[in-house]
């Protein structure tokens, strides 16, 4: 063999991968990947994590392990990436002491954080966005609010849940005023009636109550017209719909700038 090629070789050897953790312990383990994810550094954190995960292998630092790299994951961007860490580990540990936390960082990561709690008519809202995230948000919320009443996660899934049902009803309304101002009256009662029958608590109940006697005004439904204008005005007796008139204007009576 030349000269040259033995070199080849052997830095080809020399240049194979090495473990830096093959000596560490997974207490050591676990807390580089928590410096690292605290400093930005995902990807390494999620690496060592995995590597955790089949260091500790049946204990209770392995499953905190998984469920760390999904909040990682989450935090990274990679909202595929954490929701089948999380449904893996909802899979391996349905008694876990961590379920609940498991459900609340499901209920987290298909929920839109970018918006918050507070989002208003000035931004693009959840209601207006794909309502399938919402809906799987809410459903594990739901779950972590009936099974684990006294978490410690529960008092914020109570309130990301109302956001959501707001959010779901708001979403109908929004389709129902899409039809409605299309001359669509029938599709517009559709979508007003789901978002009454499936949100009645909400507050966009009141808007899609106005939906309805427009649209029942329109397709010359007086009975019903008046039989939703007394609704509304036995829910909200206050509603600043009851004064306005039940016709078209110059201007889409649902502009609100």
């Amino acid at each position: 063999m030349s000269a040259l090629a033995t070199a080849l070789v052997l830095g080809g050897c020399n240049s194979a991968p090495v473990d830096k953790t093959a000596d560490w312990s997974p207490t050591k383990i676990y807390s580089e990947a928590s410096e690292e994810r605290s400093v930005g550094n995902f990807e390494q954190a999620v690496g060592l994590y995995e590597k955790l995960e089949g260091r500790a292998a049946g204990t209770p630092l392995a499953q905190q392990a998984q469920l760390d790299k999904a909040f990682t994951q989450y935090k990274a961007g990679e909202k595929a990436q954490a929701l089948a860490t999380i449904d893996r580990f909802l899979r391996l540990h349905p008694a876990s002491p961590a379920l609940d936390y498991a459900l609340y960082l499901k209920g987290l990561v298909n929920f839109n954080e970018n918006l918050g709690l507070l989002g208003s008519l000035a931004q693009q809202d959840l209601s207006e966005r794909d309502q399938k995230s919402a809906k799987e948000s809410f459903e594990s919320l739901r779950e972590l609010v009936t099974r684990f009443p006294e978490s410690r996660y529960t008092p914020d899934a109570r309130a990301r849940l109302s956001y959501i049902v707001n959010t779901l009803a708001q979403y109908e309304v929004h389709v129902a005023r899409y039809y409605f101002g299309r001359g669509a009256y029938v599709a517009a009662i559709n979508r007003a009636q789901t978002a009454l029958s499936e949100h009645s608590n909400a507050p966009a109940a009141e808007q899609a109550l106005d939906i309805l006697i427009r649209s029942y005004d329109a397709l010359g439904m007086t009975q019903l017209r008046d039989d939703a204008r007394r609704v509304l005005k036995t829910s909200y007796p206050q509603s600043s719909f009851l004064g306005t008139e039940v016709q078209e204007s110059s201007k889409p009576w649902w502009k609100l700038w």
